[in-house]
């Protein structure tokens, strides 16, 4: 298949490359329209909230384009995993953190009063 390397043709069937570039094309630029959709959303309010979701959504993209390159053997598949794996738990890190710091004491204090 044309612009894969023969390592690529070790793990990526050559009937079902096109339809993994197709998907992960689309992934690219769903990405990169959150990403952008972020980027605006956090220029008009600019809090760390914000901030931190917008770099999750880079994150994102960062591991769609590095899933585009390894299938067209641009990256090593050592470097892809190290990449995805490590951006998986750090997105999913500063997403925690995003929604524990953010509890709204209006909430707490009903919610105590509920429970009395």
């Amino acid at each position: 298949m044309p612009g894969f390397s023969s390592v690529s043709r070790e793990w990526l069937d050559p009937q079902i490359a096109p339809i993994l570039v197709a998907i992960i094309v689309f992934a690219v630029i769903g990405t990169l329209l959150l990403f952008g959709v972020g980027l605006i959303a956090y220029l008009r309010r600019r809090t760390i909230r914000y901030f931190l979701i917008t770099v999750v959504l880079g994150m994102l993209v960062a591991r769609s384009i590095v899933g585009l390159g390894t299938v067209f053997d641009l990256v090593p598949m050592t470097v892809h995993h190290l990449v995805e794996h490590s951006f998986d738990f750090l997105i999913a890190t500063v997403l925690l953190y995003v929604v524990f710091r953010n509890k709204s004491p209006t909430y707490l204090s009903s919610f105590r009063a509920d429970g009395d």
